[in-house]
């Protein structure tokens, strides 16, 4: 592989492991374990491994290597580990490196899950998080102390869309060597150039765009060598969260197109978040690609594009169940990423565990609606939400 690649040709190319047959589409090894020539060569491999030699699948294979260096040279970074989920990459790459009595300091606006993991499972096992405003750097500047070991946060919140400074929090941040851990969901590997703006480790859920199709949960966690191979690794491979063959097969599929996908979705999700503005029928529009935004500025420089995900308020639950209950072309789930476009109403799904002041606090309103808008015409969506909203 050149270095010289763009994104969309690495999309396609890094990280190809061809057998003796020399396919064109990637193999899937669909095994568990492997067969050593002598004992002495079983005992080698397990005190170290060399470069495409494995011991079992929940340590490596064949086929989830070649979407962890596919991965991990799209995102610019050394090396990666998949995952299961999305969950157990973010889980991993916190739990991996957090002892006893560490400091992580934590924007508040996260998904539903991540807020267990830091306010629930870290702080149970001795970890003190501190939680900001993401999008205050001063407030930043105030939770980091000289021991913080890390912070976290996701580089466009869910679900109000809130954009973090990446170079800057990651400043303040490595002024302390604290660890800057980000999940980069909704900038996506084409639009994301977090580690070049100072993450440390990037987290994302391939169940979302890498994928693409709605068909299976994944994630991966990349970083340097060091990190991976040395901290995420042994954690990952003795707890059992660890990608299958099958599903990092699909995963290489997925990455194939997803620029195409990607950028799609994005230009439609531009068009219909301006057509709604313009409309002025709802409480809020909010989309990082709109001036209006809070952080327009910032997603322009970071990202370059908003993304494939806007958010509504509809002014209350009962008007946003009827919105979501008119829909014909957008579905009601709580995926986000898909082909097909996606409305969820978090304050009674995703985030619904939270209580009413922590999501006042969070801006999840009783209005709000979250559309991940998917590949279909985008006038056949503009018009399937501009008539829901009546």
């Amino acid at each position: 592989m050149s270095d010289t690649w763009n994104k969309r040709t690495k999309a396609v190319h890094a990280g190809i492991r061809r057998s003796q047959y020399n396919e064109v589409s990637e193999a899937i090894y669909m095994t568990q374990g492997f067969v050593y020539d002598t004992a002495e060569a079983a005992e080698a491999r397990f005190i170290e491994a060399g470069e495409d030699e494995f011991i079992y699948a929940r340590y490596g294979n064949p086929t989830i290597a070649m979407f962890e260096d596919r991965i991990a040279a799209l995102e610019g970074a050394e090396a990666g580990f998949a995952t299961a989920s999305g969950m157990a990459a973010v889980n991993g790459a916190l739990t991996s490196m957090l002892k006893a009595g560490d400091h992580v300091v934590s924007a508040r606006a996260l998904f539903g899950s991540c807020l267990y993991i830091l306010e629930d499972v870290l702080s149970r096992y001795g970890v003190e998080v501190t939680f900001v405003d993401g999008t205050d750097l001063g407030a930043w500047d105030a939770a980091i102390r000289p021991d913080t070991k890390a912070v976290f946060f996701e580089s466009v919140s869910n679900p109000t869309l809130e954009v973090i400074d990446i170079k800057a929090v990651s400043a303040l941040a490595h002024a302390v060597d604290a660890t800057v851990i980000i999940d980069n969901v909704f900038a996506t590997p084409v639009y994301s150039d977090a580690i070049a703006q100072g993450a440390d480790v990037v987290v994302y859920s391939a169940t979302k765009h890498i994928d693409g199709q709605g068909r299976a949960l994944g994630g991966v966690i990349l970083g340097t060598q060091e990190f991976i191979r040395k901290t995420v690794e042994p954690y990952m491979k003795h707890t059992g969260g660890s990608m299958s063959p099958f599903t990092a097969w699909m995963m290489l599929k997925g990455l194939e197109t997803i620029d195409l996908r990607v950028r799609a979705q994005t230009a439609s999700a531009q068009a219909i978040a301006e057509g709604l503005h313009a409309d002025g029928k709802l409480a809020q529009v909010i989309y990082p690609g709109l001036p209006s935004h809070p952080q327009h500025a910032l997603t322009k420089a970071q990202m370059g594009a908003g993304g494939t995900v806007l958010a509504i308020d509809a002014g209350s639950q009962a008007a946003a169940f009827k919105l979501l209950n008119t829909l014909e072309i957008v579905t009601i789930s709580n995926n986000l990423g898909d082909a097909k476009s996606i409305a969820t109403h978090p304050a009674t799904t995703t985030h619904q565990r939270l209580s009413d002041e922590t999501k006042a606090a969070l801006g999840i309103t009783p209005g709000l609606i979250r559309i991940s808008v998917g590949l279909e015409d985008t006038d056949d969506l503009l018009g399937d939400l501009r008539a829901a909203i009546g």
